[in-house]
């Protein structure tokens, strides 16, 4: 497989962001120019907050974090929530007996791989999800980002030379269904899955999915609940302050590994395509980030 899209760390690193998720303007996907304009008024009021995967298997965690989200959400925040689930991913593999690849900090996605990523992500994790906040009084509607094409997404390139299979790059984002579900007051719940070409499901990395939509939505803050207090620098300290210069400095340095990598990509091609505040908050912030933007790593465009 070949991808129209470059890698999203290569090219963040390499200093064009903008190619990394999205090739259309914002606010405009699937929307006239007159509707645009009215709806950037609308989609400026949006928060969009992602939902760590390793937080899903901690169950206090989960709930502290749950909640704060639902405190917001009653308290008049208007929340987009995306969500992954790669440690529920990776049980239901094992009792498949399917391997587990990771290239890059991405997964490789084979046709066996993307039916349990499919099965997990879009069902019991998302279901989950929409349950634990209707008992905190939170209606919410809980789809992935292949639901009314939400996310639409080409091939990703190879990562270090591997194929990463069916996983997509996010390109363009249509705002329908999640300004309908928004408009009857339902809080989205959106699984980090896209709709490819010709019909095909590709699995997207949770933490672009969430930057992609904060950038299409003209969001005014892109948050990052983790298990972890925020990006270290090369010395192991939590930066508190990151700009965009130093972002891409860590990114080509070995200090940011893993998982990190694709988060730091993502965080950096938001804060540089207009997102006000990114932050990067860890369990004993996740209240604080919501209520207040105090979050371990705020990311600055300067």
């Amino acid at each position: 497989m070949t991808s129209a899209v470059t890698n999203a760390v290569t090219d963040v690193v390499a200093g064009d962001p903008r190619s990394v998720l999205l090739s259309a303007p914002r606010n405009t996907v699937g929307v006239s120019a007159s509707a645009a304009a009215s709806n950037a008024k609308d989609d400026a009021s949006v928060s969009v907050v992602k939902l760590g995967g390793s937080l899903l298997e901690d169950a206090a965690a989960c709930d502290r974090a749950l909640e704060a989200i639902a405190s917001a959400w009653t308290s008049g925040e208007r929340i987009l929530l995306v969500h992954g689930g790669g440690k529920e991913i990776d049980k239901t593999l094992a009792r498949e007996g399917i391997p587990r690849r990771i290239q890059g900090g991405l997964r490789v996605t084979d046709a066996d791989t993307l039916s349990v990523v499919v099965s997990v992500l879009a069902g019991g994790v998302n279901k989950s999800l929409v349950a634990k906040l209707r008992a905190r009084g939170v209606l919410a509607a809980g789809f992935s980002g292949a639901d009314g094409e939400t996310l639409w997404a080409e091939y990703h390139s190879p990562v270090e030379g591997t194929d990463l299979g069916f996983v997509g790059q996010v390109v363009r984002c249509r705002p329908e269904l999640v300004r309908g579900v928004l408009s009857t007051g339902f809080l989205p719940v959106i699984a980090s899955l896209a709709m490819g070409r010709n019909g095909v499901l590709l699995n997207v990395n949770a933490d672009t999915a969430a930057a992609a939509l904060a950038v299409a939505f003209s969001a005014t803050r892109l948050v990052y609940l983790t298990d972890v207090e925020g990006v270290r620098d090369g010395t192991g300290h939590i930066v508190e302050t990151l700009g965009a210069a130093k972002a891409r400095a860590l990114l080509a340095s070995p200090a940011v590994q893993g998982g990190m990598r694709p988060k730091l990509a993502a965080c950096l091609f938001a804060i540089q395509s207009g997102v006000p505040e990114v932050l990067i908050a860890g369990p004993s912030r996740h209240e604080a980030v919501l209520f207040d933007g105090q979050g371990g790593t705020r990311l600055v465009a300067a």
